[in-house]
């Protein structure tokens, strides 16, 4: 009899994460900015129907880089989540913090557990405060660790060269127009250094946005909005007419 090929838990987990890294080096990068009045989610995507960005709660907004259809359901059971608790106990008691605690464990699980392979996504969940010291912003990567973010994150693709780029030009109190200005710029870097434009038609923008007078804070920025925002000029978010934020999560690019 043949003696079974041995692999050291250490070793089979560091694969797994590796696995899990490449594909979600795969997808396109976006990037999550606190600004004056709230938060805004900046990514590039060419689909219209398809969104990396969505909203979770009444103040809660997702977003995620990897495998579409992994991290879909994931966007889904967080609604059911907010929803069930919302309704059962109260409305404040959904918070991106609890949400987080949710996702962690589930790809936790996912990725210890030896019969399936670990999901290939990375998730930021964030939640507009009062002030913007109420704000919140937590990165979960592929292992269920939960890693609490100030100012600015970046995920998927090159994340780590955009990450670098955004805390030393990320500043408390910038405007909506400072804050998606220096996202896209921190987005057009490819990894070699060099720069590349991208056109307001493949942006996908949402905020946060705490001025609203509506309970629900999440709204997606495009068109007219958007061209004028890149433009350096400014739009009222807190305008009725934004899209349904319970459309589907974006495919991987």
């Amino acid at each position: 009899m043949s003696t079974p090929f041995y692999v050291s838990p250490q070793q089979a987990m560091a694969d797994r994460a590796e696995y899990a890294r490449k594909g979600i080096a795969r997808g396109r990068s976006l990037v999550v900015l606190q600004y004056a009045d709230g938060i805004v989610f900046v990514g590039e995507n060419p689909s219209r129907a398809l969104h990396k960005f969505s909203e979770i709660y009444d103040r809660i907004g997702f977003a995620a880089a990897g495998k579409y259809n992994e991290y879909e359901n994931l966007r889904i059971g967080g609604v059911r989540y907010a929803d069930l608790r919302g309704y059962t106990y109260d409305r404040g008691d959904v918070t991106a913090r609890g949400l987080a605690n949710v996702y962690a464990q589930t790809l936790g699980t996912i990725f210890s557990s030896a019969a399936e392979k670990p999901y290939e996504v990375e998730l930021v969940v964030a939640e507009v405060g009062e002030t913007p010291e109420g704000d919140q912003i937590y990165r979960l990567p592929h292992d269920g660790s939960i890693v609490d973010e100030h100012g600015s994150v970046a995920v998927g693709g090159n994340a780590e060269q955009i990450s670098s780029y955004l805390d030393q030009r990320h500043r408390d109190g910038m405007t909506l127009a400072e804050a998606l200005k220096l996202a896209v710029q921190a987005l057009s870097r490819d990894t070699n250094g060099t720069e590349r434009e991208i056109p307001a038609e493949r942006l996908e923008v949402a905020v946060l946005d705490r001025t609203r007078p509506q309970q629900r804070k999440f709204k997606r920025i495009t068109g007219r909005q958007l061209a004028r925002l890149l433009q350096g000029g400014g739009v009222d978010t807190s305008k009725d007419g934004s899209e349904s934020a319970d459309a589907e999560g974006s495919e991987e690019e």
